[in-house]
C-alpha cells in the first residue's frame, strides 16, 4: 500500500440497522434532541475498520484508542499506556498497559490483546511508511499489563506515530472472524457504533467506558456532501457541529454563520500551504534567482485575506508553530517588486511584458485544483496577476480531484500548491513523504525532487533523541530556504461552528480527533 493524503485521511449488520439510519435521524430531528449531538460530515465512512484507510478519521477516534494521544504541540498524554520508557539507546520501549480496561464487546484490553493488535501493522510492509513498523524487530509480553518493543534502530517521531488513528489503535480481537474479516467495529472508547450507512452514523455512549465518560448520550452524524445544506441546517438549528476536518468550512461560510449569531471557533491549523516548484519539468524553475523571485513576487498577506479573510498567518518556514521541532521561525518573505525584477535582470531574463532569456520564455503553468484546497483558482489569479507584475508569464490550470491525483504524481506542472500533512504527522511525515525521493508517496507527490537531500534526510531520522533530532532537521529546513526549493505561503486557519446548546467546546489538537471532550449540550 501507498500512503496518501486520502488513505491516510462497508456497512455492517446490527440490529439497529434493521430499523435504517435515516429513520432513526428522522425520529432524532423531531424531538428536542437532549442528549444527542447532532454533527454533519462531508462523506460516508461505511467501512469503519480500524485496520483499513477508507473511514473518515474522526468516525474511527470515537471508537478506537491508541497507547498515548497526541497532545497540545505534540505532548504524549497517556491513554491506553499509562506510562511508558525507552532504553538502550531509545530501541527498547516498555509499556505499562492500563489496567481494569475491556472493549465494548467484553474482551479485556491486556498484554495479549495488545500484542494481538501491534502484529497487525507493525513489521507488516505495507505500513514501512510508519517508522514504528519500518524498524520494528519484536514484541513480547512481560506480564498481563506490561509489554516491550524492540526496534532496529531508534525511531524517529514513536510517540506521535503512536497516536495516529489508523492502523494503529486497537480493535477487539473478538471482533475479527476466522478469514480477517470485521465482523463489528469494537474498540476501548468512549462511544459505540449503534449504525452506520452510506447517509450518516449513530452512536451511544459506552457506560462502562473506563476513562471520563461524555455529558451526553449520543452522536448522530448525517451525511451532508453539500457545503451549503451543512450550512443551512446550522443556521436552521438542525446540527450542532459543523467544520474541521470532517467537514471543512471556508472563511465565507464561517463568516456566514457568524453573521447568524451562530458561534464560530478558528483555530490556528497545523498546515502549511506551499509552492512546489518542479525544477525538472522547466528549465526556469531549476535558476534559484526565478525562484527567489516567485518567493518575494507575491504578496502573501493578500492571498490571506481573499481564501481566509485574513485569518492565515503568512508563512515563513515548513511547518507551522504548533509543530513540534518544526525549527527556528522566520518571517514571512514580504512582496518586493523591485527585488524580485533586479533578481531575474541580473539572471539574465529581460524584455517586457513578459521576460526571455536565449529565445526561451519566462512562462510557467500553475497547477490548482479548488477541490484539493478551496479558493485555489483564486490564489491562482493573484499569482498570475503579481508575477505577471516582474514579468513572468504564469498560465493557471485548473483541474478537479481526480485530475490532481493523476497529474501530481507525475509531476506534470511547473508550480502546484501543496499542504503539508499537519498534526500528528509531521514534522517526519511532510519531511519524509514529501521531500524523500527513495519514497513513494503516491498521489500526494513530491513538494521537492532532489536526491541531495536525501541524506539530510536520513540523518534526521536516525538522529537519537529530541536535540540531536531537531538539530538535524534544522539542517534540512536551512537546506531548503537557502535553496529556495519552495515558497510557504500561509498557515490556514481550521474552522468550527457550534450551536448554541453546545458548551464547553475544545479545539482537538489535530483534525483526526472529534471534538467531544468536555462537551456539554444543554437541554
Amino acid at each position: 500500500m501507498t500512503l496518501t493524503r486520502r488513505n491516510i485521511l462497508t456497512s455492517f449488520a446490527t440490529a439497529p440497522l434493521l430499523l435504517g439510519l435515516d429513520g432513526l435521524i428522522r425520529s432524532a430531528m423531531a424531538d428536542n434532541h437532549t442528549g444527542t449531538l447532532r454533527v454533519a460530515v462531508a462523506k460516508a465512512s461505511t467501512n469503519l475498520d480500524a485496520r483499513d484507510y477508507v473511514a473518515q478519521f474522526q468516525l474511527q477516534d470515537l471508537i478506537y484508542e491508541p497507547l498515548i494521544r497526541y497532545g497540545e504541540r505534540g505532548a504524549p498524554v497517556p491513554c491506553l499506556a499509562e506510562s511508558w520508557s525507552l532504553s538502550d539507546n531509545d530501541t527498547r520501549l516498555t509499556l505499562n498497559l492500563r489496567k481494569n480496561v475491556s472493549f465494548t464487546d467484553g474482551h479485556p484490553f491486556d498484554a495479549d490483546s495488545a500484542i494481538w493488535n501491534l502484529k497487525l501493522w507493525m513489521g507488516v510492509a505495507d505500513n514501512s511508511w510508519i517508522n514504528a513498523s519500518k524498524f520494528f524487530s519484536g514484541v513480547q509480553k512481560i506480564d498481563e499489563h506490561t509489554i516491550e518493543i524492540k526496534f532496529t534502530q531508534p525511531v524517529p517521531g514513536l510517540m506521535y506515530e503512536l497516536s495516529y488513528v489508523r492502523p494503529v489503535r486497537f480493535l477487539s480481537p473478538i471482533s475479527v472472524n476466522e478469514d480477517g474479516t470485521l465482523k463489528a467495529p469494537v474498540g476501548t472508547g468512549p462511544w459505540i457504533v449503534q449504525a452506520n450507512s452510506t447517509s450518516g452514523s449513530s452512536f451511544i455512549r459506552n457506560d462502562k467506558y473506563w476513562g471520563d465518560k461524555p455529558s451526553f448520550s449520543g452522536i448522530e452524524i448525517t451525511v451532508m456532501p453539500d457545503s451549503r445544506s451543512r450550512v443551512d441546517a446550522m443556521r436552521s438549528d438542525e446540527l450542532d457541529i459543523v467544520g474541521g476536518g470532517a467537514a471543512a468550512l471556508t472563511s465565507q461560510e464561517a463568516d456566514t454563520l457568524r453573521r447568524a449569531g451562530i458561534n464560530v471557533i478558528t483555530a490556528q491549523g497545523s498546515m502549511t500551504m506551499v509552492l512546489s516548484f518542479n525544477t525538472q519539468r522547466n528549465p526556469a524553475l531549476a535558476e534559484k534567482a526565478v525562484r527567489q523571485a516567485i518567493d518575494v513576487g507575491y504578496d502573501r498577506t493578500a492571498v490571506s485575506a481573499v481564501l481566509f479573510n485574513g485569518d492565515a498567518a503568512p508563512a515563513g518556514d515548513l511547518l507551522g508553530p504548533t509543530v513540534p521541532l518544526s525549527g527556528t521561525r522566520h518571517d514571512a518573505p514580504v512582496r518586493d517588486v523591485e527585488q524580485a525584477k533586479q533578481l531575474l535582470e541580473n539572471a539574465g531574463w529581460t524584455g517586457a511584458p513578459y521576460r526571455s532569456k536565449s529565445g526561451k520564455n519566462l512562462s510557467l503553468e500553475l497547477l490548482v485544483s479548488d477541490d484539493f484546497i478551496a479558493g485555489s483558482k483564486v490564489f491562482g489569479e493573484i499569482l498570475q496577476q503579481q508575477l505577471g507584475e516582474i514579468g513572468i508569464n504564469v498560465t493557471v490550470h485548473s483541474v478537479d480531484h481526480a485530475s490532481r491525483h493523476s497529474e501530481i504524481p507525475k509531476r506534470e506542472y511547473d508550480i502546484a500548491i501543496f499542504q503539508t500533512y499537519g498534526a500528528p504527522y509531521d514534522p517526519f511525515g511532510s519531511v519524509t513523504l514529501l521531500f524523500l525521493s527513495t519514497i513513494e508517496s503516491g498521489s500526494d507527490g513530491k513538494v521537492a525532487l532532489d536526491p541531495s537531500l536525501d541524506p539530510l534526510i536520513a540523518a534526521a531520522t536516525e538522529a537519537v533523541g529530541v536535540e540531536a533530532q531537531l538539530a538535524a532537521l534544522q539542517v534540512f529546513y536551512d537546506k531548503l530556504r537557502e535553496d529556495v526549493l519552495y515558497s510557504p505561503v500561509l498557515y490556514p486557519p481550521t474552522y468550527w461552528a457550534a450551536s448554541s446548546r453546545v458548551e464547553g467546546f475544545n479545539v482537538p489538537p489535530t483534525d483526526t480527533e472529534f471534538p467531544y471532550r468536555g462537551m456539554v449540550l444543554k437541554s
